[in-house]
Order: structure tokens, then C-alpha cells, then sequence
């Protein structure tokens, strides 16, 4: 049994290895587009959107552990039944199902993993980010640049002439709300940061409110201030736990928890739809587990958005069943 054991996984690790790497690769791919992308909004250096990468790593973990784990368990028992090595093993006296109780212990730490993952370290990775960000764009806000237009201070609209050292010169700003239309313009500007804002103090200048009439206020001094984002930090058990139970996130709770479980809640799926007789029958397994897997992403995208945490029992629980009710009809009822 010991080496049955040892023969299963060391094929088991065979399949998953190619398979993941080539989906972990091309995930990567997508989210280095997505962070070249965020090279028009904030200006980063090669070290800079390295380190924007490694805090995507979780995340791209997160899609591409359960998707290679769930397709590669299917394809192994299918290669060990393609050999005929799996009807020797069963002529020994192993049933099917002591066969599937070799991957419980790889697929319980698969799912553990995937639960440290989603609901640890993409939390983590994400204060992490949102922190990055918004210090680059911090960064950016500094950087006014002199006869430039669309730049942006808060909710204004600005215009700057010239810079001279700290100083910005000739400035224009506009609002625009809803009843109102506000210009102001000045001679002089200086930018200071105050930690979670920015405030732009103006010399020598003059305020034009536009409403159903035209008000005009002269200032030899005057502050805008901008509150910058401050995303909350996560670094205990309880923030965490606060994380995930904001209502925004509840769809991304269930999300996130039905991923994880795939490895584990599917195994019988992994001898149902891998378990065959090359001789009688085709190996359809990759198929099934393309057209499983989709099955499973379909409904829990249905059951996030409804946000009931009541799935989060009754959903596996069908999976199981069902699963079963493959096990009985593809492989009990032959095997």
C-alpha cells in the first residue's frame, strides 16, 4: 500500500508541475499587462513594478493552484488507466475508493493552502498595493508640470504657467458642480503634503462663484486641501476577520471559499471522470474536467452574488452528492 501510495503522487506531481507552470506563466502575463498599464496613470521604474508583481503573486496563486490541481488529479488516474495500470491495482484488491483515499491528505493541504492564500495573504498583498499606489500617485500629485492642461488637484481642475523651485506661478483652478461653476486664479502657489493631505496654499489672488449670478471675492491668501486615501491596514486576526465581513466583500467571501475547497470537495470527481478501461472505453478526461470545472466557476459565481453564507454548506455538500452519483453510475457500477 505504502508504495501504491508513493507510485499515485509521484505521478500525481508528474501532471501537476507542467500544467501549473504553464497556467501560473500565463497568468502572469495578464497581470504584467495590467501593471504596464498603470504606467499612464503613475510613473514606476523596473524595480518598482517588480515589486507591484510580487504583491499579485497570492492572487495569481489563488487561480492557478486549484484549476492545475483539479485538471492534473483527472488527467493522472486517466494515464494510470491508460496503462492499464490501474486494473492491475484493482485485481490486487484495491477498490476505487481506497485508490481516491491516496489523494485525501494532498488534496486537504492544497485546500488549506488555497484558504491561507485568499483569505490572508490577497488581503495583505492588497493593503500592501493600495498603499504603493496610492504613494505613487501621491508622488504624481507633486508633480504638476508647468503650461499642461487636465491636470488634476482633488475635485479641481488646474493650470499652472511656470514653476520656480517650490512655486507654482499664474495658477488657474475650476470646479465644476452641479449649480456652480467656480474659477480661481492666482499669482503664486506652493503644494505641501500633510501626511493624509495635501494642501494648496494660494497668494494674491481672486475667486469667481458662478451660480445665477457672478460672485467675485479677491484673496491675498487662501488653502485648498485634498484628503488623500488611507486604506486600512490589516495586521491582526480581527482585521482580517473585519476584512471579509465588510458588505462589499461578501460576494468575494464565497468566491474565494469555494475555490479553495475544489481540491477537496471534488475528489471523487478525480476517479469518476478519470477511472476508465482502455479497452471498452475513450479517455475523455480532459474533457470532463474542462467541462466540471466550468460547471463548478459557473454556479459559484451565481451563488457570490446573491451573498448568501448559507451556501457555503449547502453548495459543497451538492458537489459531494454529485459527485457520488458520477462515481456510482461511471465507475462503481463496472469497477
Amino acid at each position: 500500500m505504502k508504495h501504491i501510495h508513493k507510485y499515485l503522487l509521484n505521478n500525481l506531481s508528474s501532471t501537476f508541475f507542467p500544467i501549473f507552470i504553464t497556467l501560473y506563466a500565463i497568468t502572469s502575463i495578464i497581470y504584467l499587462v495590467k501593471i504596464a498599464s498603470l504606467t499612464s496613470i503613475i510613473t514606476m521604474n523596473g524595480v518598482e513594478m517588480l515589486y507591484l508583481y510580487f504583491l499579485n503573486v497570492p492572487t495569481i496563486l489563488f487561480y492557478s493552484l486549484p484549476v492545475s490541481f483539479f485538471v492534473a488529479s483527472i488527467i493522472n488516474i486517466a494515464k494510470i488507466s491508460t496503462e492499464y495500470e490501474l486494473i492491475v491495482i484493482n485485481s490486487f484488491g484495491f477498490s476505487p475508493l481506497k485508490v481516491v483515499n491516496n489523494f485525501i491528505p494532498v488534496s486537504l493541504l492544497m485546500t488549506i493552502s488555497l484558504f491561507i492564500i485568499s483569505f490572508i495573504l490577497i488581503p495583505k498583498a492588497s493593503y500592501n498595493k493600495d498603499i504603493f499606489i496610492n504613494k505613487k500617485q501621491q508622488e504624481a500629485r507633486f508633480n504638476i508640470k508647468p503650461s499642461e492642461y487636465g491636470q488634476k488637484f482633488g475635485p479641481w481642475y488646474m493650470y499652472v504657467e511656470a514653476k520656480k523651485n517650490n512655486e507654482y506661478l499664474n495658477i488657474i483652478l475650476y470646479q465644476n458642480e452641479k449649480s456652480k461653476n467656480t474659477f480661481i486664479s492666482a499669482k503664486k502657489a506652493v503644494l505641501i503634503n500633510n501626511g493624509n493631505t495635501l494642501s494648496l496654499k494660494l497668494f494674491n489672488g481672486t475667486s469667481s462663484i458662478i451660480t445665477t449670478n457672478l460672485k467675485l471675492v479677491e484673496f491675498s491668501k487662501m488653502t485648498i486641501n485634498t484628503q488623500l486615501p488611507n486604506p486600512k491596514q490589516i495586521s491582526t486576526l480581527k482585521d482580517i476577520i473585519n476584512y471579509w465581513l465588510h458588505t462589499n466583500r461578501k460576494d468575494n467571501l464565497l468566491f474565494y471559499f469555494f475555490i479553495s475547497l475544489i481540491p477537496i470537495s471534488s475528489i471523487l470527481l478525480y476517479i469518476s471522470l478519470g477511472y476508465y478501461n482502455p479497452r471498452y472505453q475513450k479517455n475523455r478526461s480532459t474533457v470532463y474536467a474542462i467541462a466540471f470545472l466550468i460547471i463548478y466557476i459557473v454556479i459559484l459565481q451565481k451563488l457570490s452574488k446573491t451573498e448568501d453564507l448559507n451556501s457555503m454548506i449547502y453548495f459543497p455538500l451538492f458537489w459531494i452528492i454529485l459527485s457520488y452519483i458520477i462515481y456510482i453510475i461511471r465507475v462503481k457500477k463496472y469497477f
